[in-house]
């Protein structure tokens, strides 16, 4: 849970679970991000089941909402 003295993450490396790609991207802090676009392999990454966006699916760092301890979206 973030507080005063801990910031928020807003990079998060996505890993590819059809082919492995690394990428790094900044997190959006006004929306969630349901669908990315693996830039090696194009498949489209869709949130696990239970899990409310792709970085908390395929990240490194969790959403920004769920770092603050907040439901995301």
């Amino acid at each position: 849970m973030a507080t005063e003295e801990t910031k928020v993450v807003l990079e998060s490396t996505l890993i590819c679970p059809s082919c492995g790609h690394v990428e790094t991207e900044t997190m959006p802090t006004d929306a969630c991000q349901w669908f990315y676009e693996c830039k090696s392999c194009q498949a489209v990454l869709k949130p696990l089941e239970g899990h409310c966006c792709v970085y908390c699916s395929y990240a490194t760092v969790p959403c920004p909402p769920i770092q603050e301890g907040k439901s995301c979206c």
